[in-house]
């Protein structure tokens, strides 16, 4: 029989590991194995564009099919419903239709290794109101419904112009996090309505969207510099953003957005991005140890505090790597660099070798304002401090960790390809999905 290892989780870290496992490990004896519910993947910090319009997911997904075959690992449709760590298998929850109609029924997968890379989504906080009337931004669909009704309200509005050109309409966007998704997304609202009026919105342009942007701590993109943030701030409020700081949110209508000093933020779409945590389901999963945010609590090689058979990576984990110290930050980086680690214990616990530890480098974080500007840090720990940039070297070296991670899941032939063919479709395709 050969021997089994799952991944769990196709998002940035998990499909980069399958990837090298299937080209690491002899298919005769090994049997890599990779479980999704989606049955494409998209990198999520480019959600935002997605959401926006500025991207055509349908373009940059990866089908796991399709991947799985080029790297001789095989994927499962499926989600995960729970971990027997006695029987050594996860059972895999029903998939059905949109009728309602059973595909494919309750199942178990058995495994020897097990690696679990489940992500994040949005923490709430408990906000009443906020599962009822907001929209996150944790996988595609989510980016998919947000750009749509984004459309839906710009054609309201222009139509509502174009019948009185004495009405002032808007549409009003309320974003509840100042972190990176909601500050690049707050920008990439703007590039997009700029946008609009070339695709038959004559009438409608920048001016017409209202975006607030609710920060409940005391500035925003607390992960840089003040400096930067700042910088980011005058863009923001440049382009119409307004900027609220210090204010967390404690209600959500189907109206708005009501802050802590009561003020009710009328809002046509809602969108919260206030903070992450692990998902529902990881909690107390196979009895493993797990944090009051669902995450599952790893040792410093990235084995499970209860299982050294299985592990866990990217930000469904925590991750302390010094007695005292700071978890690993929720990062695409980190979940790239887990990736590597993970890699290489497997291949030492199948050998009998001792573990090695995960080592975090900080590469720094970048703010992508969309066209209008881009901000941030790079270098982190290497140097022992932060290197400040802006402008275009800092837009280069934006858009070159997507290109980083085309080619960690593609290799240098596909994943050059892809960079050129990406290229290419921004000079001959629309400006904006509109579809």
């Amino acid at each position: 029989m050969k021997t089994q290892i799952v991944v769990v989780g196709g998002g940035a870290g998990g499909l980069e590991l399958v990837a090298k496992l299937g080209a690491s490990f002899d298919r005769a004896k090994f049997d890599i194995m990779l479980v999704d519910l989606s049955q494409t993947h998209v990198w999520k910090p480019l959600l935002h564009e997605v959401a926006a319009g500025a991207l055509d997911a349908n373009l940059d997904e990866v089908g796991y099919r399709s991947h799985a075959f080029r790297w001789g690992y095989r994927y499962f449709e499926g989600c995960l419903e729970s971990v027997d760590r006695t029987a050594r298998e996860i059972v895999i929850a029903p998939i059905f239709d949109d009728d309602g109609v059973e595909i494919v029924g309750r199942h178990h997968i058995r495994f020897d290794y097990l690696v679990l890379a489940l992500g994040s989504v949005s923490n709430d906080f408990r906000t009443p109101g906020v599962r009822e009337y907001c929209i996150f931004l944790d996988d595609r669909t989510e980016a998919d419904r947000f750009r749509q009704r984004l459309l839906n309200q710009c054609l309201r509005v222009s139509r509502t112009m174009s019948a009185d050109p004495s009405v002032q309409a808007y549409v009003d966007i309320a974003i509840v996090g100042g972190g990176a998704t909601g500050v690049e997304l707050a920008a990439e609202l703007y590039n997009a309505a700029a946008a609009l009026r070339y695709y038959g919105l004559e009438v409608f342009d920048e001016s017409r969207l209202r975006v607030i942007l609710i920060e409940a701590g005391p500035r925003i993109l607390p992960a840089l510099p003040e400096k930067l943030a700042d910088a980011a701030r005058k863009e923001l409020e440049a382009l119409g953003v307004r900027i609220l700081t210090g204010m967390p949110v404690v209600e959500v209508t189907a109206e708005g957005v009501r802050t802590l000093d009561g003020e009710l933020i009328r809002a046509d779409l809602r969108l919260w991005a206030a903070g992450v945590k692990g998902a529902d389901l990881l909690k107390d999963i196979g009895d493993l140890e797990t944090t009051r945010n669902d995450q599952i609590v790893v040792k410093p090689t990235l084995q499970t505090t209860r299982d050294d058979r299985i592990y866990a990576l990217g930000d469904c984990c925590f991750c302390v790597l010094k007695p005292g110290g700071p978890p690993v930050p929720p990062r695409a980086q980190a979940a790239h660099q887990m990736a590597t680690t993970v890699l290489h214990n497997l291949k030492r616990q199948v050998a009998g070798k001792p573990m090695i530890p995960f080592v975090y480098r900080d590469h720094g974080s970048l703010i992508s304002l969309s066209r209008f500007s881009t901000v941030g840090s790079l270098m982190g720990n290497l140097v022992g401090g932060r290197l400040a940039i802006e402008g275009r070297l800092a837009r280069i070296v934006y858009l070159s960790l997507y290109r980083m991670h085309l080619v960690a899941i593609h290799g240098w032939i596909k994943g050059s390809i892809m960079i050129l063919v990406g290229h290419v479709n921004q000079v001959v395709r629309p400006r904006l999905k509109l579809h």
